[in-house]
């Protein structure tokens, strides 16, 4: 068996031992399906009066984009916090003892992780249809939307990788991914129109890859108004470009990287 085929196989082992925790462990995936819900009904019907949206799309639809970004993205913290609870208690160090790919019990984490993010927005997409949102594109263009949101959040996840092997505590590693990750879905035009920010702001929202990757998704499910200008930055003409660049980057930089820190926590 191929070096690559071997780390491919083992990496479906831990993606499937990852999986187990869920019908086991079912209070994990009920909060982790409660918490978007909870958003989507805060902001639709309680700021959507003060808030507003661009153009002549309704805030429940403008919302649901934004929505879906931060639940991805937030979604991608539970690697990190996997990876320090097995390092916790002594399972990744059973997984060093086996003959098996270094590299595997990270695809394998970041993997079945991707699976939470499918029912994440299962759920969201049922609850935005029931409070309004609709899909105004093709079905192909719906796709493309979910499949952007699902890599985006698949890069996400190795930083959170690399930050759960560098910081192996649970406590820590939410934390520290809420301090990063907070500013970045709230900096962004997630939640409110590109036009409420201005100056120095405005230009940190424009190149948000958050940002982007939620106006990439208004547009491929059509909760946009072309009419409506989206800024001159080149980063939001071409916001699903921009998004792949990122996520291209991230992986990039955070898979040798993850798999470099796996190592060396090995040999301490």
């Amino acid at each position: 068996m191929s070096s690559l085929a071997r780390t491919a196989s083992d990496g479906w082992v831990v993606t499937k031992r990852n999986l187990i925790k869920i019908k086991r462990v079912p209070e994990v995936l009920v909060f982790v399906l409660v918490s978007p819900i909870m958003f989507i009904l805060l902001f639709a019907f309680v700021f959507e009066g003060a808030i507003g949206a661009e153009g002549g799309v309704g805030y429940r639809e403008f919302l649901i984009g934004g929505i879906f970004a931060q639940t991805v993205v937030f979604g991608a913290t539970f690697t990190g916090a996997g990876l320090a609870e097995d390092m916790q208690k002594g399972i990744i160090d059973r997984f060093r003892s086996l003959p098996m790919s270094p590299s595997a019990v990270l695809i394998g984490r970041t993997t079945s992780d991707v699976v939470y993010n499918v029912l994440s927005l299962i759920i969201m997409a049922l609850t935005g249809l029931l409070i309004g949102w609709r899909i105004r594109e093709g079905a192909v263009d719906a796709f493309l939307g979910f499949a952007l949101l699902l890599l985006f959040a698949y890069a996400i996840s190795w930083v959170m990788a690399y930050i759960g092997l560098l910081v192996p505590s649970v406590e820590v590693i939410n934390n520290a991914s809420f301090i990063v990750i907070m500013p970045l879905t709230f900096v962004s035009n997630a939640f409110v129109p590109l036009e409420s920010f201005s100056g120095v702001l405005r230009t940190l929202v424009e190149w948000n890859p958050v940002s982007t990757l939620t106006q990439a998704c208004r547009e491929l499910f059509g909760n946009y108004d072309p009419s409506v200008p989206v800024g001159d930055a080149w980063s939001m003409q071409h916001p699903a470009l921009y998004t792949l660049i990122w996520v291209g980057l991230i992986l990039v930089v955070f898979v040798p990287l993850s798999v470099r820190q796996y190592r060396l926590s090995a040999a301490r």
